[in-house]
């Protein structure tokens, strides 16, 4: 299974906020959204970094609650890895586990195309499984 019939199936929504936002901003985008990411984009969809609720546990840790007001770009990752539609599965999940994150951009011509998370690579693995696992049983049964 590859990373564009996942966005097929789930969409290409991603939610963004700009480098110059305050961490308050994030935080609450997060909150009301039930994530675990924002992409950071310079308002053209090229993705300038990812900032996680692990990157602000961090510079609050480093800072205290005044971190808070600083700025996005302060906190975020800004060497991002990235898969693209062709991505599989596997590929998706042998970069997460290496740079061990949860969350993927998916790129697509330079600009920002969607995103994937751990949480979606283990749904397609369960169902390729459970797919897999039926199709044995349907040999057996006929064999």
């Amino acid at each position: 299974m590859t990373v564009k019939a996942i966005l097929a199936e789930k969409g290409h929504d991603v939610f963004t906020l700009g480098p110059g936002e305050k961490l308050s901003e994030a935080v609450r985008v997060l909150a009301e959204h039930r994530i675990g990411a924002l992409v950071v984009t310079n308002g053209d969809r090229q993705i300038a970094g990812i900032l996680s609720e692990r990157d602000i546990v961090r510079i609050i840790a480093r800072d205290g609650a005044d971190a808070l007001e600083s700025e996005v770009r302060n906190a975020m990752t800004s060497k991002v890895s990235i898969c693209n539609e062709n991505s599989t599965v596997h590929d998706v999940m042998e970069i997460m586990t290496r740079g061990r994150f949860r969350h993927l951009p998916v790129e697509k011509d330079g600009l920002l195309d969607g995103i994937i998370s751990i949480g979606d690579v283990v749904k397609r693995r369960i169902e390729m499984a459970e797919r897999e696992a039926e199709e044995i049983k349907q040999y057996i049964a006929t064999a």
